[in-house]
């Protein structure tokens, strides 16, 4: 998928700058078109002959020719690429592009890029743990940069650990599925809701569950990737939202999410109810911390929470589609169906907690998806993502 592709290569000043080499020729080897730009230490690690033998145009390095004035136009480069990939892309370039310090020509074109950015860390284990390098790459996805996660293993300093660049074929991969991905869900708006509630006792104290978020996330993830606007009303969780097509609302309580949902819901075309919310919030949170000394044996009352299905099964307007989840310890599929009917939703999918590896936590999930006329649709353990994949391919009918 990537043949006709425009891709800029930038090059910083790191070891793994050898493996730029075998990456240029696989994106070539794929079809893409390749135009390095590198920074001048970048010279000292892999020669700019042989990055213009293999990408078939010259290497860009300085802001213009010292020789005879010619221009290279970083605000021409950034319009002419569909994506700009930065590899390696070391703790140095990594914090100049997160605060804009535009004192080369690979900056200055990711400043101007209207493309797709990617980068592909490289750096020593220590450097890349540190918490201003951590810093400064969640500042980078907020701007919507994809951050290719570096391997682990042997590092050049002798040590081993997460640092390594990722492997040229998996990077050219990344680029591949990323343009493969077709883009079905164009134009349409969806909302998910992903994550627990925590229900506050008192400060320090919540009822809460054990969901990751890892669902919700995978399903935002892929409505984005097929073209889609998606706003994730989310629980408190430890998984991040990388596509830029992604808005995240963070929120905590039964109440926050009902209240984001609610407002939110109307203007989206497909709604996506994912979070595990509690049903039940203590009906006298207090303001201090309770003591044992003070309180002993104490009988804790519970309220309903809002019912965020039920709720936004009443405001469903036409044309939207309304997906639900049920996640069953017993009579699965009964309870799923009630539910699915009662809550006017257009289907449910079904997790059990007696399926091994499904469910909370997990990186897998195993499901049933059920219909508003009771048929059932299984499907096989895989992970998440897949699973995702699954549930936007069965939706596409209802749009």
């Amino acid at each position: 998928m990537l043949k006709g592709k425009n891709i800029i290569l930038g090059i910083t000043g790191g070891i793994a700058a050898y493996k730029s080499a075998i990456l240029v020729r696989e994106l070539v080897k794929r079809g893409a078109d390749v135009k390095v730009v590198m920074t001048p230490l970048a010279k000292q690690f892999i020669t700019p002959l042989t990055m213009a033998t293999l990408s078939g145009h010259p290497i860009l390095v300085d802001f213009f020719n010292p020789e005879n004035g010619e221009w290279n136009s970083h605000v021409k480069l950034g319009l002419w690429a569909d994506a700009y990939l930065i590899a390696p892309a070391t703790a140095n370039s990594i914090g100049k592009m997160a605060n804009g310090v535009a004192d080369n020509l690979l900056i200055t074109t990711y400043l101007s890029a209207k493309c797709l950015v990617f980068i592909a860390p490289a750096m020593d284990l220590d450097m890349y743990k540190h918490p201003a390098v951590q810093r400064n790459l969640d500042a980078l996805r907020k701007d919507g940069v994809h951050i290719i996660e570096p391997g682990t293993g042997f590092l050049a300093s002798g040590l081993e650990g997460k640092g390594r660049m990722e492997e040229p074929e998996v990077i050219a991969d990344c680029l591949d599925r990323f343009f493969s991905e077709s883009q079905d869900l164009k134009g349409k708006k969806v909302m998910v809701t992903a994550g627990p509630t925590y229900e506050k006792i008192d400060p320090v104290r919540f009822i809460g569950n054990y969901s990751s978020g890892k669902m919700g996330y995978a399903l935002a993830e892929e409505c984005a990737s097929r073209g889609a606007e998606v706003t994730i009303i989310s629980g408190p969780v430890q998984v991040k939202a990388e596509h830029p097509n992604i808005k995240v609302v963070q929120v905590e309580s039964a109440k926050e999410m009902y209240n984001a949902a609610v407002e939110t819901a109307p203007s989206q075309d497909v709604v996506i109810l994912c979070a595990a919310v509690a049903d039940y919030t203590p009906a006298h949170p207090v303001e201090e911390k309770i003591k044992r000394e003070q309180k002993g044996d104490f009988t804790l009352e519970l309220k309903a929470t809002h019912d965020i299905a039920a709720a936004l099964g009443k405001m469903k307007h036409e044309g939207q589609l309304l997906i639900g989840f049920s996640l069953e310890t017993n009579n699965e599929e009964s309870n799923a169906k009630g539910k699915c009917e009662r809550k006017n939703l257009d289907f449910i999918v079904l997790n059990s907690l007696n399926d091994k590896n499904a469910g909370f936590r997990y990186d897998t999930n195993k499901i049933n998806i059920i219909d508003r006329q009771g048929h059932t649709t299984p499907y096989e353990l895989k992970d998440k993502h897949l699973v995702a994949k699954d549930i936007i391919d069965y939706a596409k009918k209802f749009l």
